[in-house]
C-alpha cells in the first residue's frame, strides 16, 4: 500500500537511483559569475539527501522533540531548509511555515496563532524572537542553525550528532487525515491565515501535479520559489536551486538564471509573473533560446500577454507557459496553456472586459460558481450555483483541498461550506465559466470596488486598460464611491507622455459599458506587491495612496 507520507518517495530514490542528482545549490552564492565555463553548484544524491534527512529525523527525536509537535521552521533555502523540511516529515513534526516578508506585526500574529511548542531557525531568527517575544507563551524546545548565543536548544550539529548515535527510525506511516503542515498565506487580502495540511491533500497535490502537467521521474526542475522543490522527490525529480533572493523575483538576474538552466539542461521551471517578464524581456533582447525545457509554470497572478509572447519565442516549437490556477488553500484549481491564453478569441473577449482565463478545472476537482456573498455558508446548496457566464465566486472540492485554518475558526466559517462528509472551499476569487467549461478571473472578492448603484470587479476591468502599449500594469481601487485607476507605466517604454496615455486610457474607459464609470487616472511609479511572488497588487495600499493622492489633489491626475 502506498504511503500517505510523500517524503516516503525521497527514501524510494535513494534506493533505487542512490546516485541521481537530488538537489544542486549554488556554491558561490551573490558572487559575479564567471566569465567562461560552468557557475559554481554543489551537487547533492538522492543517497546524500535521504542520509543527511535520516539523521535529523532521528537526531530531532533525540533531542526531546516529539511527533506531533509543531514547530516554527525560519531557514532560508538552502540545504538545511530542505533537510530539516524532510526530516519534520519523516518523524511526524508538523512544520509551521511562515514568509518571513510578511512583516514583524504580522509574523508575531502568526507564530502566536499556531501555537508552537518548538522554534528551529537561524541566530538571525533567533535574536528576532526573542526580541518580540515571538511564541514566547508555548515555544519550549529550540534548535539553531548557525551560531547560537545567549539561548539554550541544540545547534543543528548536535541534533545530527544525537542521530548518529541512534538507530534510524525508517518513516512516520500518518493516516491520510493526519495533520501533516501549518502553511500561511502570504496576506495578500488581510492577515495571513495558518493553512492546516493533512498527509492526504499532500499526497493528492503532488499526483494532480503532476498529472495535470505530465511531469515524469528524471525531470530537472528549477523552482524560483524554493518550497515548491519540497514535492520533487516524490514526483521522482532533481532540483536545482538558483542563486536569487526568492523574496525578490522582480530583481531577478536573468543571465544568472539562464547560466543555470543550460548548465543543467533543466527541463521544468517554474516562474511568478514578475519574474517572467525580466527573463523574457532578456531573452528578447539577447535572442536567448532554452532548448531543454519542456514546460514553464506561472502562478501567483495572471501572466500579461507581452510577457507570455515574450519568453515563447525562448522556447521549442509546442512547448508551452502553463500557468496554473489555484492558491494555498488548493493547489492546483485549473490550468491553461500560453497556446490558448494567446489565440485571438481569448485575448478580443480578455481586451473587452472578459477578465483573464484561467482554463478548465482539472482532473479530479470540482469546480463551481456560486452567487456572491460576504457572509458565512453553513451548507452547500446546488442552488447557489449561477449560470454560465454570470459573475460570482469560485468554489472548489477534491482531495486536494484543505479543511480548516488553525486556530482562525471564523476565518474558516466564512471559507469552508460543508457538503455531506465533505468541504468545499471558498476561493475568494470571482469569475464564471463560459460555454466551454472554463474559468475566467475577474478580480478577488474583497477588491471589488462599490459604487453608488453598481460594483466593479477588478481584473476584468484592468483586462481592458492592460493592452495599452505604455502600460505595464493596471489596478482598480475604490476611494469614497469613486472608482480609480493606479497606472504603473511600463519602464521599457520609449518617451512616454503620461497626458496622452491618461486620455487613451479615458477613452477606452468611456468606450466599454463595464468601465465608463472609471473617470479618474493616477500614475503610480511602482506598485506594492507581495513578498511571495512581487506580483499580487496590494490594493489596500494603493486605495489608501490615491485617496491621499485625491486630497491633495481633487481633480483627476
Amino acid at each position: 500500500m502506498e504511503s500517505h507520507n510523500i517524503v516516503s518517495a525521497l527514501f524510494r530514490m535513494a534506493d533505487s537511483q542512490p546516485d541521481t542528482l537530488a538537489i544542486a545549490l549554488p556554491g558561490a552564492p551573490g558572487k559575479p559569475l564567471p566569465k567562461e565555463g560552468l557557475v559554481p553548484y554543489r551537487d547533492i544524491s538522492f543517497r546524500e539527501l535521504a542520509h543527511e534527512t535520516n539523521l535529523i529525523a532521528t537526531g530531532l527525536l533525540a533531542s526531546g522533540f516529539q511527533r506531533g509537535d509543531r514547530v516554527v521552521l525560519m531557514v532560508p533555502p538552502g540545504l538545511e531548509f530542505f533537510t530539516l523540511s524532510f526530516a519534520f516529515l519523516q518523524c511526524g513534526i508538523i512544520p509551521v511555515l511562515i514568509d518571513p516578508g510578511i512583516g514583524m506585526k504580522n509574523l508575531k500574529k502568526c507564530i502566536g496563532e499556531s501555537e508552537p511548542v518548538g522554534f528551529i531557525g537561524i541566530t538571525k531568527a533567533h535574536v528576532a524572537r526573542i526580541l518580540l517575544g515571538w511564541g514566547k507563551p508555548t515555544v519550549k524546545k529550540l534548535g539553531t542553525v548557525g551560531t547560537r548565543l545567549f539561548w539554550g536548544g541544540s545547534l543543528l550539529k548536535q541534533i545530527k550528532a544525537a542521530g548518529n548515535s541512534q538507530e534510524p527510525i525508517g518513516c512516520y506511516e500518518p493516516n491520510a487525515d493526519d495533520l501533516s503542515a501549518i502553511l500561511f498565506t502570504s496576506g495578500s487580502t488581510g492577515v495571513p491565515k495558518g493553512v492546516m495540511y493533512t498527509h492526504g491533500n499532500m499526497q493528492q497535490q503532488v499526483r494532480m501535479i503532476s498529472d495535470t502537467f505530465g511531469i515524469r521521474q528524471g525531470e530537472i526542475d528549477l523552482p524560483t520559489f524554493p518550497p515548491f522543490a519540497l514535492f520533487n522527490p516524490t514526483a521522482g525529480m532533481s532540483s536545482v536551486i538558483p542563486d536569487m533572493d526568492p523574496t525578490k523575483p522582480a530583481h531577478v538576474d536573468p543571465e544568472r538564471l539562464i547560466r543555470v538552466l543550460k548548465q543543467y539542461d533543466v527541463t521544468n521551471m517554474f516562474g511568478s509573473p514578475s519574474l517572467l517578464d525580466r527573463v523574457g524581456r532578456y531573452g528578447e533582447a539577447n535572442n536567448i533560446k532554452l532548448p531543454t525545457l519542456n514546460r514553464v509554470l506561472s502562478a501567483g497572478a495572471p501572466v500579461p500577454a507581452k510577457t507570455l509572447r515574450r519568453v515563447t519565442t525562448m522556447l521549442n516549437d509546442g512547448v508551452q507557459i502553463l500557468t496554473p490556477y489555484g492558491a494555498t488553500e488548493s493547489m492546483p484549481v485549473a490550468s491553461i496553456g500560453s497556446h490558448e491564453l494567446l489565440e485571438d478569441e481569448v485575448q478580443k473577449h480578455s481586451a473587452a472586459g472578459g477578465g483573464i482565463c484561467i482554463g478548465r478545472p482539472v482532473e479530479h476537482l470540482e469546480a463551481q460558481v456560486i452567487r456572491i456573498s460576504d457572509d458565512p455558508i453553513a451548507a452547500w446548496s446546488d442552488e447557489l450555483v449561477v449560470e454560465t457566464g454570470v459573475v460570482g465566486e469560485i468554489v472548489v472540492k477534491g482531495k486536494n483541498v484543505t479543511q480548516a485554518y488553525f486556530n482562525r475558526e471564523q476565518a474558516t466559517e466564512l471559507a469552508k461550506i460543508k457538503d455531506g462528509n465533505q468541504i468545499r472551499h471558498r476561493m475568494g476569487d470571482l469569475g464564471y465559466k463560459d460555454e466551454k467549461g472554463r474559468l475566467w478571473f475577474c478580480g478577488r472578492k474583497a477588491h471589488r470596488v462599490k459604487l453608488a448603484d453598481k460594483e466593479l470587479y477588478t481584473v476584468q476591468c484592468e483586462s481592458v486598460f492592460n493592452q495599452h502599449p505604455d502600460v505595464y500594469r493596471t489596478a482598480l481601487v475604490g476611494v469614497n464611491q469613486q472608482a480609480v485607476l493606479c497606472v504603473e507605466i511600463d519602464r521599457e517604454s520609449e518617451n512616454p507622455v503620461k497626458e496622452e496615455i491618461k486620455a487613451d486610457l479615458l477613452q477606452w474607459a468611456a468606450d466599454h459599458d463595464l468601465t465608463r464609470d472609471i473617470k479618474t487616472i493616477l500614475f503610480h511609479p511602482s506598485f506594492p506587491v507581495d513578498i511571495r511572488h512581487n506580483a499580487k497588487i496590494f490594493r489596500e495600499k494603493l486605495a489608501v495612496w490615491a485617496a491621499g493622492k485625491l486630497s491633495e489633489n481633487p481633480v483627476s491626475q
